[in-house]
């Protein structure tokens, strides 16, 4: 099973580079509708930490002069939703349109891959198209997703801009290691953390939860940590194994249940 971290990097990686190449939406609609679905209902989102609203203010990092937290003005989106009982058969196209730019889907990959990169045969987040399923999430006109969206761009417009402060330029034209740089100063929040770093670190640990959460709802997601179910069995069905008669048997006796179990018919 993949192992969420973080890029290595190599000799020569303090040269400056080019821009990354652009990143290239390979879903349809459709496609990212179902894993935004499949990520609205997914139990791993709400179990990450960092699922609270950012703060939109931070006192102590102002007050040190030390915090350069962009305050965006984000027009509103006022598509409709689905509704309640939405056309599963012949659903529409495109229920709201997609927000975010070329340079933030580069860059969201760019992010996506440092926190799931490639390992063996288990593909990197970009190469799953997650940054198209976050796309459709902070594009949704739900009121969760709507707090992200502040949350997740915000942070975006804070790495570029911290990009410039330390390396002249924007993000997605760091080397590996000045990327990496970025990232290992903000990617977790706890009592070490410096306090300019404190609201970008919560913004990123949210940024990070949607990458992972997205990432696992992927078929290839589903496959790397080997979940089994909704795969049919051929042939008879072989019945529970020992250890689950095993297991069964124990909580049966547990509960004063063994008398009604397995009634003869």
């Amino acid at each position: 099973m993949k192992k969420p971290g973080f890029m290595h990097t190599t000799a020569g990686d303090d040269l400056q580079r080019d821009p990354s190449p652009a990143y290239t939406n390979r879903l349809s609609r459709r496609d990212s509708l179902k894993l935004l679905a499949a990520l609205a209902a997914s139990t791993l989102l709400p179990a990450l930490p960092g699922c609270e609203p950012v703060p939109t203010t931070s006192k102590v990092g102002k007050a040190a002069g030390t915090e350069h937290w962009p305050e965006l003005k984000l027009p509103a989106i006022d598509a409709k939703g689905y509704g309640k009982d939405p056309n599963l058969i012949l659903p529409p196209d495109a229920p709201w349109p997609l927000t975010l730019t070329p340079a933030q889907l580069t860059m969201l990959a760019l992010l996506a891959d440092i926190v799931v990169p490639a390992e063996g045969n288990s593909p990197s987040a970009s190469q799953v198209q997650v940054p198209s399923v976050v796309d459709e999430w902070v594009s949704a006109p739900y009121p969760s997703q709507q707090r992200d969206r502040l949350t997740i761009l915000s942070a975006l417009a804070w790495i570029d801009d911290e990009a410039q402060l330390r390396f002249n330029g924007q993000f997605s034209a760091l080397t590996a290691k000045q990327q990496l740089a970025i990232v290992d100063d903000i990617a977790y929040d706890n009592e070490n953390t410096p306090l300019q770093f404190q609201r970008i670190a919560k913004a990123f640990a949210r940024l990070r939860n949607l990458i992972l959460a997205a990432y696992f709802c992927t078929p290839q997601g589903i496959k790397d940590i080997g979940y089994l179910g909704n795969v049919p069995i051929a042939g008879a069905y072989p019945g529970p194994t020992a250890e689950a008669y095993a297991h069964l048997d124990n909580t049966l006796a547990q509960l004063g249940l063994t008398e009604f179990a397995y009634p003869v018919a």
